[in-house]
């Protein structure tokens, strides 16, 4: 861990979403379109040490990859105790 001296630091974080159909017509569909995060730092160490903490913590962070790359999704379902994974496919 890097030791260096923060005034402050402040993350802002946006998203653009939409939901769209209808539950009840089974035509239900959500998305997210883009996701902003705007970074406010106050403090004495060199510019080239704060911006490289920062990039690292981007790296690390599980939101942004989870974002920023494709991950497959893997659900399973469990109804009345019996495994119904199978049915939750649609047509």
């Amino acid at each position: 861990m890097k030791k260096l001296p923060i005034g402050s630091a402040k993350v802002h974080v946006e998203m653009d979403y939409y939901l769209s159909g209808s539950v009840l017509a089974g035509t239900v569909t959500s998305g997210v379109t883009e996701v902003r995060s705007d970074f406010e730092v106050t403090t004495d160490a060199p510019d080239e040490e704060i911006l490289n903490v920062i990039r690292m913590a981007k790296r690390g962070c599980f939101a942004e990859r989870l974002v920023d790359t494709a991950v497959p999704v893997k659900s399973t379902l469990k109804l009345n105790g019996q495994d119904a994974t199978d049915r939750l496919k649609e047509d």
